[in-house]
């Protein structure tokens, strides 16, 4: 039985190889330096998953959880976990200069606290610094509460990580 609570999926725009994860009402935790994981670090208070694209959409799929889930055992190339922190409860992917033509669901489903996100990616090789016209990354973030705990790296295996963590 599984004890996904919710499921969502759409387009998260990409600016300067990133997207956001972010709660308006505070900072989601420590800074997590660019190089320590190649995926997803923390900045200013801001979760930031990296992209190989610059510029255009990417698909995100984002699942909740009411306990720890397994690592989805599709065809990820990297799968990385860190713990964010919701202030407010209304932890959110957004787009780092556009809005999202439809909201994800909110990652902090049970309210202010603590959350592991495990995010996983594959495609990031595909089209390096360019603007594609279509889609070439796909991401899942699987979310569920618990204490924070330290990052952990599960799998390591693009390019453009590996580029990013000998920076």
């Amino acid at each position: 039985m599984s004890d996904e609570v919710e499921r969502g999926n759409g387009r998260v725009p990409v600016q300067y190889h990133q997207f956001d994860i972010s709660d308006e009402d505070g900072p989601t935790g420590p800074d997590l330096e660019r190089g320590h994981n190649g995926l997803v670090r923390v900045a200013d208070g801001v979760t930031i998953v990296m992209t190989g694209i610059h510029t255009g959409d990417v698909d995100v799929t984002v699942t909740l959880h009411r306990t720890e889930p397994a690592p989805d055992d599709g065809n990820w190339q990297e799968i990385v976990e860190v713990s964010a922190h919701s202030a407010s409860g209304d932890l959110m992917v957004r787009g780092m200069m556009d809005d999202l033509d439809e909201e994800l669901p909110v990652l902090s489903f049970t309210g202010p606290g603590d959350y592991p996100l495990r995010v996983h990616a594959r495609g990031r090789d595909t089209a390096i610094d360019l603007a594609p016209d279509q889609i070439t990354e796909w991401y899942l973030i699987q979310a569920w509460p618990a204490p924070a705990q330290n990052p952990r790296v599960l799998r390591q295996t693009d390019g453009y990580g590996a580029s990013v963590r000998a920076r």
